[in-house]
């Protein structure tokens, strides 16, 4: 794995120790203000490679940011769509797909080395996010970009989902990621942001549900039901409204 020489010990997610710490992730460098009261209370940034949000001056703060604080430095890839955040769905090809993380990576990567570190892991973002976690094709296409850019790189993908398994498949580490502040359908998948409920605002909810995920395995879907999740790391999103009081609620709640 590669790590800063400055980094505290961020949570080892290849080893299959039993007594797994939880790691922390947060979406950074979008813009949304948050990122330098987040950053301490996070252990992974996924930041934003200019595609849906942020150009090299954000890449390059966030990274010093990181840096600072000990955390570890993410890619945060998305479709090229600035004007939807990149949360809007767009039908490119497997090969399409390919390159568009592949430049992402090159460019993030760029600023990183300027700055003496190294990429620790990827994540998708918003609509190229979701579309992989249920399409195989499209999972494949984002694991073997990240594996043949670097494959000691960590795909962090939603739990149960292709994203992992097909990362899996190809040989890459994988982070299977839960989240603090969205709600769940029964089939695991994310409440669409289009519908109520879809983002959970309060911070007792948030940490109740990111408690139920970590120390029973299960998650409570919107219309009830009981589900299994596996939950390696925990994401906050960073343009969240309460996204600093949930985080350091949720990080308080593990230590505890």
């Amino acid at each position: 794995m590669h790590v800063h020489s400055g980094y505290r010990n961020i949570p080892n997610m290849r080893s299959d120790n039993k007594r797994k710490k939880f790691l922390l992730n947060c979406d950074m460098g979008e813009g949304a203000g948050n990122d330098e009261l987040l950053m301490p209370v996070i252990d992974a940034a996924n930041i934003a490679c200019g595609y849906h949000a942020g150009d090299i001056m954000t890449m390059q703060q966030t990274i010093e940011l990181a840096l600072e604080n000990n955390v570890a430095v993410g890619a945060h890839v998305s479709f090229l769509d600035k004007t939807n955040f990149g949360r809007t769905a767009i039908n490119i090809s497997p090969e399409e797909v390919y390159d568009l993380v592949t430049q992402q990576l090159i460019i993030l990567d760029e600023v990183a080395g300027a700055l003496d570190t190294k990429l620790h892991h990827v994540k998708p973002h918003g609509a190229l996010y979701n579309m992989s976690a249920k399409d195989a094709g499209l999972a494949r296409s984002i694991a073997r970009a990240v594996k043949d850019f670097d494959a000691s790189l960590i795909l962090f993908g939603l739990s149960g989902s292709c994203s992992v398994s097909e990362a899996k498949t190809l040989g890459l580490h994988t982070a299977s990621e839960v989240f603090a502040d969205r709600t769940y359908q029964d089939d695991g998948s994310l409440t669409p942001r289009s519908q109520a409920q879809a983002v959970i605002e309060d911070v007792k909810e948030a940490v109740h549900q990111t408690l139920q995920m970590m120390n029973e395995g299960t998650v409570t879907t919107v219309s009830g039901k009981i589900i299994p999740v596996l939950a390696e790391t925990i994401c906050i999103h960073g343009d969240g409204r309460h996204a600093v009081e949930f985080a350091r609620a949720i990080q308080q709640a593990i230590k505890e």
